[in-house]
């Protein structure tokens, strides 16, 4: 029996020499406090334990200490010290007690009284969380070995995972990835340093978030907990925190169609639309290839989300649906006619994410600006494409930044999006401000597919690519100079003749040559209307700085439509200041509404000022447009008039 009773006696002395495991302790001090003020107080207590994720309490085994305290300022709910006490307002213990606080309104985005106790101790024991560095185990090991490598190599020579590891010092606030969802992400060049500002400022439930990463976590940890809407609102921070503590509070079923305003320039036609990432098929790398312009010296970068019409399957199949597909196009948000150069320096204008149209943003490159459009597709799992499809709709209603032409361009926006929407590492050290060598680093890492441009002629078929325009006009002018005996040796020179030029040599063509003289009178008409436009444009710029009256009811109209339009960059603006994150279905309908009264408005004054920016023209430059116009119908009649003759169908 000896060995028997010194077996259990030395089980005994080493469970009692072991530290035990327990969860979180809220311990309240009742010093002074009667019973109904204990009570109502570890009812609140209890409610916020209810509410913590289990993994939240297991590791954060410590007692901590809840008092109240009188010398608290006025507007303090509570606050919490680096480790294990939490102190809360005593000015607020009597509404608790009496129940008023559960009905009493604050004002505040909680609503009650009670319910922004309850979200402060959510709050504060987040904080505590966070100082505590509870890293999960591969985490901290990470973290040891890239300190190490810092300390050998510096910046330079750490690998692409261990950017902002070395320098942490909380569990999450200061996490790379949540920083990158938060609107803190990397500067670009700077080896990992952050943004200082967060500029994810639209739909914010507390713009108190935005004032530190540490209140960032803490915040929405609030939120988390205690709205049911969080996962539908912000679904990439939902995932985020879900997989972290490996559990996630009951919530509603999420809508598959998120909101978008379409930006198009079509105001006929309703702007609120949808998009089931589950419909969207590939992202593609969309690139403007660059012209003499100093703005698009480099091109312009932008993403293509090919969308699947309806009853359609997810296939390649989708990109023949070109009327579904949409663009994500960061662009400076320019609220007069007249581009400043210094102002795009200094980061005057706002940096918007703009959803179009493709086929709008296909002709305003190959038509009007005659520059081709590649589209390249991405390298991206399932769940990286319907990640970033929801993160970049998320900053459609949420981002508000500064654009700089050379350190926050269109290629800086859009690799910040990437990164935040699909956390692929490839893109994690990924540097590069120009359009078109972020597609040479996308291309090195793997990530972007440019082999579909390698036969030209397939590109175009398959809609890899756009080409400009001045190639077509260029091979419609050698049929003229083919069948004709004109003068001119370019095309260039052939559209710098006045129209009634043009017109003398419409009747000596023949069928095919008359159908290249009509898509060259209609790029002469295009011509003919930017110089209207320029034209316009200074004089309005002219008038408006001298005062003249013959622009004024112009300017009026613009300023309006100015003031209108601005909503279709910033959509927020129709919702008010109620709500955060994606819309929820509340906020459709008003959104359907605001967007239908807006749009009405800008249809009628978009007519309103095409009458008076016309009167706004030389008499010589409203004569050649007028005549440009005659040549098109001239050379469209003749043109049915010999398809008629060959033999040709005649439509009615």
């Amino acid at each position: 029996m000896k060995p028997l009773r010194a077996w259990l006696l030395g089980s005994v002395l080493a469970l009692l020499g072991s530290p035990a495991l327990a969860d979180l302790q809220l311990r309240l001090q009742d010093d002074g406090l009667d019973a109904p003020q204990r009570q109502a107080t570890q009812a609140l207590l209890d409610e916020a334990l209810q509410k913590l994720p289990p993994s939240f309490k297991t590791r954060l085994d410590r007692t901590v200490s809840v008092s109240w305290d009188a010398r608290m300022p006025p507007d303090a709910y509570g606050q919490a010290s680096p480790v294990s006490t939490l102190a809360l307002n005593r000015r607020l213990l009597p509404g608790l007690v009496d129940g008023s606080a559960a009905t009493e309104k604050t004002g505040r985005p909680h609503g009650t009284v009670r319910e922004e106790l309850l979200a402060t101790v959510l709050h504060e024991l987040t904080h505590i969380y966070d100082r505590a560095r509870l890293w999960p185990a591969d985490q901290r090991r990470l973290i040891v070995q890239c300190r190490r490598q810092f300390e050998s190599q510096g910046k330079v020579g750490l690998r692409d995972d261990c950017r902002g590891q070395p320098e942490r010092r909380f569990t999450l606030s200061d996490d790379p990835r949540l920083l990158d969802l938060a609107g803190w992400p990397q500067y670009v060049g700077r080896r990992g340093e952050r943004e200082q500002e967060n500029h994810q400022d639209v739909r914010t439930p507390d713009s108190y978030e935005l004032s530190s990463p540490k209140e960032f976590i803490a915040v929405n940890m609030e939120y988390f907990l205690l709205d049911p809407s969080y996962a539908c609102r912000r679904p990439a921070l939902h995932a985020y925190l879900s997989e972290h503590f490996a559990w996630s509070p009951a919530h509603p079923a999420c809508s598959t169609e998120l909101p978008y305003l379409n930006a198009g320039n079509d105001f006929a036609k309703q702007p609120l639309g949808y998009i089931d990432p589950e419909r969207v098929y590939s992202v593609d790398y969309l690139l403007a290839e660059a012209n003499q312009n100093w703005v698009s010296r480099w091109g312009h970068s932008m993403l293509r989300l090919v969308i699947c019409a309806p009853g359609r399957p997810r296939g390649p199949d989708c990109r023949l649906d070109l009327d579904q597909h949409l663009v994500l196009s960061y662009r400076a948000f320019v609220n007069d006619v007249q581009l400043s150069s210094w102002d795009g320096l200094v980061g005057a204008y706002p940096s918007r994410l703009f959803v179009l149209p493709l086929g709008q943003v296909i002709d305003e490159y190959t038509k009007t600006e005659l520059r081709s459009l590649s589209s390249v597709p991405l390298q991206l799992s399932r769940d990286e494409l319907e990640n970033l499809v929801r993160q970049a709709l998320e900053m459609h209603w949420s981002y508000d930044g500064n654009y700089y032409f050379l350190s926050n361009n269109c290629a800086v926006e859009t690799l910040k999006l990437l990164r935040s929407g699909t956390a692929n590492r490839q893109l994690t050290s990924l540097d590069n401000i120009m359009p078109n060598g972020l597609l040479e680093v996308l291309k090195g890492r793997g990530l972007a597919d440019t082999s579909v441009l390698d036969d030209p002629r397939e590109a175009l078929r398959l809609g890899y690519r756009f080409d400009s325009y001045r190639d077509r006009f260029d091979a419609m002018f050698q049929v003229l100079k083919k069948q004709l005996p004109i003068p001119q040796a370019t095309v260039e020179a052939w559209l710098e003749q006045s129209a009634e030029q043009r017109r003398t040599w419409f009747d000596r063509a023949d069928l095919r040559t008359s159908a290249a003289m009509l898509l060259l009178e209609q790029a002469a008409l295009r011509r003919q209307l930017l110089l209207a436009q320029d034209e316009v444009k200074q004089r309005y710029l002219s008038g408006r700085s001298q005062n003249d009256q013959s622009v004024d009811k112009a300017n009026k109209t613009l300023q309006l439509i100015l003031a209108n339009s601005g909503f279709l960059s910033k959509p927020a603006e129709l919702l008010g200041q109620g709500g955060y994150g994606l819309p929820q279905a509340q906020e459709r309908e008003q959104l359907l509404d605001s967007s239908r009264e807006r749009q009405a408005q800008l249809q009628g004054l978009s007519a309103d000022l095409d009458k008076e920016a016309r009167a706004l023209l030389s008499p010589e430059r409203d004569k050649e447009i007028r005549a440009v116009e005659a040549n098109l119908k001239q050379i469209g009649g003749h043109l049915r008039t010999l398809h008629k003759a060959a033999g040709g169908l005649e439509l009615p």
